[in-house]
């Protein structure tokens, strides 16, 4: 059965649908519970699984992901929900100095199966600590696994596919892209479905390849779209995975196209971006018409809400890289 849902309303069915098939799925997180969470994406669960499996927590990250760490050792699939992404550093040391390393200190014998929802990025004119693109902190760590939807068919899988893996999994959500609709196959047999770390083409093209994720894949289709006036058949990429990285398709594209534009929200320096381009000038050296370029948010702070807009990734700087690559 194919519905016309939100991003949102997409998690929200996921994760009900996770809590109908195994009894150790809990969630857990401030105002999850009664409120349905800050953008309602746990709306209704509690209602209807009780308080014991969708739990509201203290306002103590550290906490909600320490206590996931007991639950999973028990046997438990803790589905933790941090508020805000500028909210997940209080539980940095949780995730990066125990969930993270849990598997290799006890050499294999201890799985911890915890997901960390964390709604990231700006355009929502949040104020501060409420607009961050934390990604690369948590790509960077081995022993996790990143990951980010960028639409609701995506959104409704992957975060199923996340809370039935044996791994940790950080679960990047693009709040900016919680409104936003499309189709989505709730009876989808998750056997079947696409895999949770792979990437995907989300627009063919020929000219050159736009290489994004999370609320960047609209941008770069849209990018596209405006090339296409132009004359210029740009291809698109969403990643999907951060870590691991699933670069086969991005380099089968641009060997294609020999032009690669990597989109991203958070800062340039020592951004995901670098980490791909370098991957991609190893492994397509001599199929590159032009550098490797990057469009990201700027080496600052995130600014003001009055003032994201212009530190935000748009169309015409996307185009505007695209007409750089074209130039050498």
């Amino acid at each position: 059965m194919a519905e016309t849902i939100t991003l949102g309303k997409a998690l929200n069915h996921g994760l009900r649908r996770a809590l109908e098939n195994d009894s150790k799925v809990v969630i857990m997180g401030e105002d999850v519970g009664k409120l349905g969470g800050v953008f309602r994406i746990t709306d209704g669960l509690q209602k209807d699984f009780g308080e014991d499996r969708v739990i509201d927590s203290p306002l103590a990250e550290a906490g909600i992901v320490g206590t996931a760490v007991g639950l999973a050792i028990r046997g438990y699939r803790p589905v933790c929900e941090i508020q805000f992404d500028g909210f997940v550093f209080p539980a940095y040391n949780q995730i990066v100095a125990q969930v993270a390393k849990m598997y290799y200190r006890s050499m294999g014998k201890v799985r911890i199966p915890i997901v960390i929802r964390i709604p990231y990025g700006g355009g929502i004119g949040a104020v501060e600590h409420h607009s961050e693109s934390p990604e690369a902190y948590f790509a960077h760590t081995a022993g996790l696994k990143v990951v980010t939807c960028a639409n609701p068919a995506d959104a409704y899988v992957m975060i199923q596919q996340a809370i039935a893996s044996d791994d940790p999994v950080v679960f990047f959500e693009p709040k900016r892209r919680y409104w936003e609709k499309g189709e989505v196959d709730l009876d989808i047999d998750l056997a079947g479905a696409y895999p949770l770390h792979a990437s995907r083409v989300a627009r063919e093209g020929t000219d050159a390849t736009l290489i994004a994720y999370g609320p960047m894949v609209r941008v770069a289709l849209d990018a596209a779209t405006a090339a296409a006036e132009d004359g210029r058949n740009l291809e698109v990429i969403d990643l999907r995975t951060l870590s691991p990285l699933d670069l086969d398709p991005v380099y089968a594209s641009i060997r294609k196209t020999g032009r690669a534009v990597v989109v991203h929200e958070a800062p340039g320096n020592v951004g995901l971006g670098a980490e791909i381009a370098a991957r991609i000038t190893e492994e397509c050296f001599y199929s590159l018409e032009a550098p490797v370029l990057r469009v990201t948010g700027y080496d600052t702070p995130y600014p003001a809400a009055r003032v994201e807009e212009e530190y935000l990734p748009d169309l015409d700087r996307v185009l505007d890289a695209v007409d750089r690559s074209f130039g050498w």
